[in-house]
């Protein structure tokens, strides 16, 4: 069936409204597979946007679903609590070994960052020794999601320029790339120079907080970046008693080859959001961590030091017990796919560098991620970049599900993903580009 966003009910989302916008009608999925209504088998090689790292209707989430919903489907949990919320808040701290006291739940991760933003600056309010602080520091290439909050801590750029106005106080940063670095330095001779100016304003004036992906920026191109300027955040931060808040949205659950990049990085940050992965995408669940230096301060018989903020979905009972099987699973096999899934990453892009040559750049693989740059003019949105959308389409024709970032192209598979989809994905991409080649030629 020929869909397009203008003739359906449904506003598509990061989807152009007009008529020659051709839509998928997905009836279906299973493990890395999804299924349109005529019958065509799809390789979703970015996992949903990120989330089905267990694959599709993995039978152990299923399963945790449907025990729940016989017990209890939703209560409230503001005064109240439940055990699969109480089970899987421990679970997650037990993650992180008890780096952090408490987990706070929404159900997105624009949710999750608007959260940590508000804590961070009642912990200010709250604190005896501290001034009130509201202003954050933030990196030209981050997004943090479209709420007013967590765009207003994102880089300014296509996703929020049109909502200028409605940003409240930051300071904005280039962000750290090792991959170019402006400063022509290569990781084993850096010094963090791209955090000169921050660590310059940070010590002429008090911010409420750093917000920063940790070792990867995502949806802005796939960055990668040394642990080194991790390192010095923390550093900064503490001695500035600035707090450091790390998105974790795209690296948690695994997806660098450790739960958690901060733990990958060895460097801990004051409050840590996640979510896509929580519920190995099954169903929307976000978390946000909170340190214990931060939860003491609200911890007061006083109504006006109580973090007023709550969803009406917090901790959705069915959500948390299929999250508590997600950490399972990534407990009991997650986290060892991850590492074989990024060493055949490495040899398929070793291939496949050999064969595209200097048509492409910056060919990379870090844990569950392979991306790299097509080798075109870096657009004045790069998101919006055309040969994107080119490629996308092009992989199409081998029913290959990707959304590029612009000239960035990337795959974030499923970790339970076959040897044979993998393949097949690399052979669409090196075929479509190769296509792509000859036609310049031509």
């Amino acid at each position: 069936m020929n869909l397009n966003p203008v003739h359906i009910h449904t506003w598509v989302p990061l989807t152009i409204q007009d008529e020659s916008e051709p839509l998928l009608n997905i009836v279906s999925a299973e493990k890395e597979f999804l299924t349109d209504d005529e019958g065509n088998v799809w390789i979703d090689a970015i996992s949903s946007w990120w989330t089905m790292i267990f694959g599709h209707r993995h039978p152990k989430l299923l399963s945790a679903l449907q025990t729940q919903i016989q017990s209890l489907d939703h209560v409230l949990l503001a005064g109240n609590i439940h055990e699969p919320a109480e089970k899987l808040s421990k679970s997650i701290l037990e993650l992180t070994n008890f780096d952090f006291t408490k987990v706070f739940y929404s159900d997105n991760g624009s949710n999750a960052i608007e959260i940590s933003l508000k804590l961070a600056i009642q912990f200010y309010e709250n604190h005896p020794d501290f001034k009130s602080r509201s202003e954050f520091l933030v990196f030209s290439n981050s997004y943090h999601g479209d709420s007013i909050g967590a765009m207003n801590v994102s880089g300014k750029n296509y996703f929020n320029r049109i909502f200028s106005e409605l940003r409240f106080p930051t300071k904005e940063f280039p962000a750290p790339n090792c991959m170019n670095c402006p400063w022509g330095k290569k990781p084993i001779d850096c010094k963090t120079e791209c955090l000169s100016d921050l660590e310059l304003a940070i010590k002429q004036k008090e911010y409420a907080g750093i917000v920063i992906e940790p070792l990867v920026f995502g949806a802005n191109g796939m960055l990668f970046y040394d642990q080194k300027v991790l390192v010095k955040l923390r550093e900064l931060a503490t001695y500035t008693n600035t707090l450091l808040i790390f998105d974790e949205v795209f690296t948690g659950m695994g997806k660098l080859g450790e739960v958690f990049a901060y733990q990958k990085a060895g460097v801990k940050p004051d409050l840590l959001v996640f979510a896509k992965g929580l519920t190995g995408g099954v169903l929307p669940l976000a978390a946000t961590l909170v340190s214990k230096s931060i939860y003491e301060t609200f911890v007061s018989k006083d109504p006006y030091k109580a973090f007023f903020h709550a969803h009406t979905m917090t901790g959705n009972p069915i959500s948390c017990s299929v999250g508590y099987a997600a950490i399972s699973l990534l407990q009991e096999t997650g986290l060892s796919m991850v590492k074989l899934l990024e060493s055949k990453l490495k040899l398929h892009a070793e291939s496949f560098q050999k064969k595209m040559g200097n048509s492409v750049e910056n060919v990379r693989v870090m844990g569950a991620i392979f991306a790299f740059e097509w080798k075109e003019p870096v657009a004045s949105d790069e998101y919006l970049n055309p040969i994107g959308k080119q490629i996308k389409n092009s992989l199409r024709k081998f029913h290959i599900l990707l959304r590029p970032l612009g000239r960035t192209i990337y795959i974030t598979p499923p970790y339970t993903i076959s040897d044979d989809s993998l393949a097949k994905i690399f052979y669409a991409l090196e075929t479509s580009l190769s296509e792509f080649l000859k036609s310049e030629k031509d």
